[in-house]
């Protein structure tokens, strides 16, 4: 194995155990990109999205984010297609809540119904016999959220889920939530940019729970020529995007990135991150 192979290991980012009991390397795949622009229909590029799932497991990424809304259905079908029979160690997790009219555009459906529904639908595309961390996409305002997490609650004790996750949620929300059901992760936009999670990061971290920082790669105007992330990248000849991995890395035990690429070559760009280690001035100064 050459040097640059060498730092190209999802492993090297530390491992995390969901729910205390499911470990993961914390650099993990998310596979929203997979999909057709808009995160609608099939890939611009099929064979490139399969090269993309191969390699990440190549690179030891044994845990894969992804929900039945991207496509509707696309990324799940492809990642059954692509993977199966699945590697031991993989860990997916995937998600319902959202339906989909087009391309960009998101509602949300809690109902009990559709989401015993759509949990059949998952498990025949990613041909699972249970699914190991399964995500409430969204709280759906219509419908009391008891109803909803309920259902998933039901789903758990019937073996068809192992555990369960919540995504855009409060620390409220969550505290609610467990008095329902265990909660293993929380997914919160999150990134350097934007921090208005920070609270929930914070008791995930107190509590044991993963956090998935959805977006993770915004930079803004950090990454702009001549600014901080911009030298901080230069200074390790790497780009702005693997230093704010690496940052979101260390900010905290439980943080689980799960950068998405329909690329091969940014998959691998993503992955060095997990290698990759900032000083404490750099550290400093982009906090």
């Amino acid at each position: 194995m050459t040097d640059q192979n060498a730092r190209l290991d999802a492993a090297a980012a530390g491992t995390f155990a969901l729910g205390g009991d499911l470990s993961v390397n914390r650099l993990g795949f998310g596979a929203m990109r997979i999909t057709g622009e808009g995160v609608w229909g099939e890939p611009k590029d099929p064979e490139e999205a399969r090269r993309v799932l191969e390699r990440a497991v190549e690179l030891d990424v044994n845990f894969i984010d992804t929900a039945d809304s991207y496509g509707p259905d696309v990324s799940e079908r492809l990642i059954g297609e692509t993977l199966y029979p699945y590697p031991d160690g993989l860990v997916i997790a995937t998600k319902a809540g959202l339906l989909r009219d087009g391309p960009g555009q998101w509602r949300p459906d809690g109902r009990p119904e559709h989401l015993r529904e759509a949990c059949e639908g998952s498990l025949r595309r990613l041909r699972l016999d249970r699914i190991d961390l399964y995500q409430l996409h969204r709280i759906d305002p219509r419908v009391p959220a008891e109803e909803s997490l309920g259902t998933l609650a039901e789903l758990r004790e019937e073996g068809k889920i192992r555990h369960v996750g919540l995504s855009e949620v409060g620390v409220e929300e969550i505290q609610q939530a467990r008095e329902i059901v265990p909660i293993a992760s929380v997914q919160n936009r999150y990134n350097l940019t934007d921090r208005g999670s920070e609270d929930v990061l914070d008791f995930c971290e107190r509590e044991g729970i993963g956090f998935i920082p959805w977006f993770p790669l915004a930079v803004g105007d950090l990454a702009r020529s001549g600014g901080l992330l911009d030298e901080i990248a230069a200074r390790h000849d790497a780009p702005p995007g693997q230093i704010a991995l690496a940052w979101l890395l260390w900010r905290s035990p439980v943080m689980l990135p799960i950068p998405g690429t329909s690329s091969v070559a940014h998959l691998e760009e993503n992955v060095a991150a997990a290698s990759l280690e900032l000083d404490e001035e750099e550290l400093a100064a982009i906090a």
